[in-house]
């Protein structure tokens, strides 16, 4: 069974898909593009029924239109090789793992699920890669250690460009309370500033 399911990104703009399911479990999402008003909408629907359609025959006469629709090809490249220039740098092109360099970058661009990880790299014009290799690749993450490899890239990277790292706390915490305790203090504000009752 497909269909065509339409998905608001977090960048506000409409994806729109063709989902191939089989026993209640999708199998297979084909991202057809990502709109960003109406009109782009109305063409990226009209392009997934031609596609849903195949060459199988419409029992409803087609209405001929002026305009003929036909997306040949749509993604950021750019932004794709800004950012893996950057990877590189960074040195995690030593990991030698295509599939974590995807997902670390699809994760850069738009935060999202491991699965809808796929319709971002898609946007990116990356489309070679399914869902069983991003999640083989989570368990090499673990089973390598990634962790402790990344974080001595990170500080191999930082020494080598003389930047310092500066960790602050801007955790801020307040009680509304009468009675003080170990933990609570009541406090008042004199000329703009916080400071504690004595």
């Amino acid at each position: 069974m497909a269909f065509i399911r339409k998905v608001k990104t977090k960048s506000g703009a409409t994806a729109v898909q063709i989902i191939y399911k089989n026993y209640g479990q999708i199998t297979h999402i084909d991202h057809i593009g990502s709109a960003h008003n109406q009109s782009e909408l109305t063409a990226l629907i009209s392009l997934a029924k031609i596609k849903l359609r195949g060459n199988q025959q419409s029992l409803f006469p087609d209405i001929t239109s002026q305009v003929t629709i036909q997306l040949k090809q749509s993604y950021s490249s750019l932004l794709w090789q800004i950012i893996c220039r950057q990877y590189t740098r960074l040195g995690f092109d030593q990991l030698n793992d295509n599939v974590f360099a995807a997902l670390c970058i699809a994760r850069l661009v738009e935060p999202t699920s491991k699965l809808d990880s796929l319709r971002v790299l898609a946007d990116l014009g990356v489309n070679q890669l399914d869902k069983n290799q991003l999640f083989r690749c989570l368990q090499k993450v673990v089973a390598e250690n990634y962790r402790s490899i990344v974080s001595q890239f990170c500080f191999n990277h930082s020494t080598s460009e003389g930047l310092s790292l500066l960790l602050y706390d801007v955790t801020t915490l307040y009680f509304e309370v009468q009675q003080e305790d170990d933990y609570r203090k009541p406090v008042s504000v004199r000329s703009g500033d916080w400071s504690p009752k004595s």
